[in-house]
């Protein structure tokens, strides 16, 4: 495949799955990307890592360049920090961005978009979905190809161009999505 890297299989996700089922007050504390015109819309985010909050007063601002920090929430999902850095270091990574986590309920989407045009998708080089919960029907596409991301799957893809995922499955699909750069 060209457009989906995978890094490793069989990471052990269930601390942080149990981390996410018992606080369900993390989800959409931070409304980003919950507007009728995002491609995200219907999809359910923590952030955990990205330009501060307090920063963020203006659309433009989510595209400005900028140093990421970590929300409270970081300390409140500790089984996600040695993922993020075996992650990065199997991945030599340099820098770390944003971390999101994201829900997509059965039946919904992620329509196709690309990050072109934003400071921290184009400096930030390498996004890398790891899957915390998934099921057959949850398929991510990228330029031509598909894939689905199981649960324990680590895998990097081209977020410059088109991508989206549909849930056609009857659970949730929940993945880590960390950014960082490594070129």
């Amino acid at each position: 495949m060209k457009h989906f890297e995978t890094v490793t299989h069989g990471i052990d996700i269930s601390e942080l799955h149990a981390q996410l089922e018992a606080q369900p007050e993390l989800w959409n504390e931070h409304l980003g990307r919950a507007n009728p015109d995002s491609p995200h819309f219907g999809v359910s985010d923590i952030w955990v890592r990205y330009r501060a909050a307090r920063d963020l007063t203006k659309p433009q601002h989510f595209a400005e360049p900028h140093w990421a920090e970590y929300y409270p929430i970081w300390d409140k999902l500790p089984a996600l920090k040695p993922i993020v850095f075996d992650l990065m270091h199997k991945l030599e990574a340099t820098y770390l961005g944003g971390i999101l986590v994201t829900k997509i309920p059965p039946g919904g989407r992620v329509k196709p978009h690309h990050d072109r045009g934003s400071w921290h998708a184009e400096t930030m080089d390498t996004k890398v979905y790891v899957g915390v919960q998934s099921n057959s029907g949850c398929v991510n596409f990228c330029g031509d190809e598909s894939l689905v991301i199981n649960a324990g799957d680590a895998v990097v893809f081209n977020n410059q161009i088109v991508h989206s995922v549909e849930n056609n499955g009857t659970t949730d699909r929940i993945t880590a999505i960390i950014c960082m750069r490594r070129n």
